[in-house]
């Protein structure tokens, strides 16, 4: 008989439960390092922002803090109203961000997933298998006879488990999370972009048609003024010539119009598209007389620094460079060791002598690998040092881009801060151009009946108002569109999506039928609010 040796298990059975024991203390001890996590912790850059527009010290601006949720009822037209209302309804574009999201959301769930059990199998087989009688180990019989004929029958499980020792799991969670939130702040930046084109694309539209108006409000007082010299060349007090040049000015006239015809079709086919609809004359939705809308006597632009928290383009800036600066923490993990749990059980049987497939399914029959892992990439060849400079040489990127995107938004707003006031400006001084026109349309008009002057001035001052009120029209179209410029750079509209699923009704039926979304159709999961911070905690899977 042998003696065990002093502290050594004497029997399989004792060797087996000092295993286990072992094991048991073993695993509070490698998941108690799972609260580290390697790479930087985000911090926000420096940025430059000015402590107010330039243009505040105008007294049509204001600087006070307020919400641009519904800045479009500011022109005080209800079909714009209709129409940024039925775009945010039907808008392709927008449905294709919300649907992003999901995407970003499902990103997320693969994301969390990796912080269970990474591969888990059930495996299974049934085999025939005969070894070859010229093998080396048939040279051992005698007759050089030795091939095997068998069966084998195993059924069984195997798992790894990745311990998130250095946190290159859970970096990878809160870089999912940070891509989530960018991707909604782009579909807020998406919303904000749609309402400003349907804006400009209506102020287009009826900025076309005030022009219409006015070229044949002047094919009227061309033609009236074309029957005077008509009647007095019948009379002889005038030449051939006076009616040439009436007709060559009344025809250049007319010819403005399948020009702006042209642009007022195109500006309802591009106002049909942005409605999610064939290019069609909206007469449904342009059911009231052509107006440009007109803008308040004052607007409330704020301080620049609003800009951080308002336009979405910046926040999702920031958030692409909060989810590539997590990558790094990724990519520096795996300079580490990585720690695994690794379990196999398999049951498994031959037909080979006394024994038959059947018995896989005693207990005997088991056959069990379980314990730690390591593995460690040593010599990697600067290939994994180099991935990490990679990753901070985006991330580095992506803060200048971020930077960047703050100095720009100041930069739009300031354009078109000057656009709109100076627009108005000139208005102004065109408004007073054409009162002036008009009379001197008038005065020539009566001083050529009354052979006071001649044609050529009569003309010129035609000439003359025909430009000023169309430069007029355009002027006060392009007041219109510099305000939406405006509001468009101070980042509104998108906070009317707060309370409203991103995504229709109708394409998550279809999803749903087409795939198995599990719970992560329901708004909460993804619609989540502007100021949410990304977040690395594990959290239950998405099954």
């Amino acid at each position: 008989m042998t003696i065990p040796e002093v502290g050594c298990p004497s029997t399989d059975h004792e060797i087996g439960s000092s295993f286990r024991s072992g094991l048991i203390l073993l695993v509070p001890v490698l998941l108690a390092f799972a609260g580290c996590m390697v790479g930087p912790n985000y911090q926000r850059p420096k940025v430059s922002v000015s402590p107010s527009f330039g243009e505040t010290g105008d007294p049509r601006l204001s600087a006070e803090s307020t919400n641009y949720r519904d800045w479009w009822k500011a022109f005080n037209d209800p079909v714009l109203d209709r129409l940024i209302a039925r775009a945010y309804r039907d808008n392709l574009t927008l449905q294709q961000a919300g649907v992003r999201v999901l995407q970003a959301r499902a990103q997320l769930g693969i994301a969390v997933g990796e912080i269970f059990p990474q591969s888990q199998q059930a495996v299974g087989s049934v085999q025939y298998n005969r070894t070859s009688d010229r093998a080396p180990n048939a040279a051992l019989f005698k007759g050089g006879s030795g091939s095997i004929e068998y069966w084998q029958s195993s059924i069984g499980a195997q798992a790894s488990w990745e311990l998130d020792f250095w946190g290159r799991i859970r970096r990878g969670i809160q870089s999912a999370d940070a891509s989530l939130l960018a991707t909604l702040a782009d579909y807020d930046n998406t919303l904000v972009t749609l309402t400003a084109d349907v804006a400009n694309t209506y102020i287009a539209l009826r900025t076309a048609e005030e022009r219409i108006r006015i070229a044949q409000e002047n094919i009227d007082i061309q033609q009236q003024t074309l029957q005077i010299v008509e009647a007095r060349f019948k009379y002889g007090t005038v030449t051939q010539l006076d009616v040439e040049q009436a007709r060559t000015v009344l025809l250049n006239t007319q010819a403005t119009l399948p020009t702006l015809e042209t642009q007022r079709r195109q500006a309802r086919d591009a106002l049909s598209v942005l409605l999610g609809m064939p290019p069609n004359d909206l007469g449904d939705l342009l059911d009231r007389p052509s107006a440009i809308p007109v803008s308040p006597p004052q607007i409330i632009v704020g301080i620049p620094a609003d800009l951080l928290r308002r336009r979405p383009d910046i926040r999702s800036a920031e958030l692409q460079a909060v989810a590539q600066s997590a990558q790094i923490g990724v990519a520096k993990a795996d300079l580490l060791p990585a720690f695994s749990l690794i379990g196999n059980l398999v049951l498994l049987s031959t037909d080979l002598g006394t024994f038959r497939l059947s018995d896989m399914f005693r207990w005997g029959s088991r056959q069990v690998q379980i314990g730690p892992s390591v593995q460690w990439n040593i010599l990697n060849y600067g290939q994994i040092t180099n991935n990490v400079r990679v990753q901070d040489a985006n991330f580095q990127q992506l803060l200048l881009a971020y930077q960047r995107s703050v100095l720009s938004a100041q930069q739009d707003v300031e354009d078109n801060l000057a656009a709109f006031l100076r627009s108005q400006d000139r208005a102004d001084l065109l408004a007073k151009s054409v009162t002036s026109s008009r009379a001197a349309v008038d005065l020539a008009v009566l001083q050529y009946r009354e052979g006071v002057t001649d044609f050529t001035t009569v003309l010129t001052t035609q000439q003359t108002l025909l430009s000023q009120q169309d430069n007029l029209a355009s002027t006060l179209g392009n007041i219109s569109t510099s305000l939406v410029g405006v509001y468009r750079a101070l980042g509104g509209g998108w906070e009317i999506r707060e309370g409203d699923d991103i995504v229709p009704p109708e394409i998550k039926a279809e999803m749903q039928q087409r795939t198995n979304w599990g719970s992560l159709l329901a708004p909460t999961t993804y619609n989540l609010p502007a100021s949410r911070e990304p977040q690395s905690r594990p959290r239950l899977p998405d099954w």
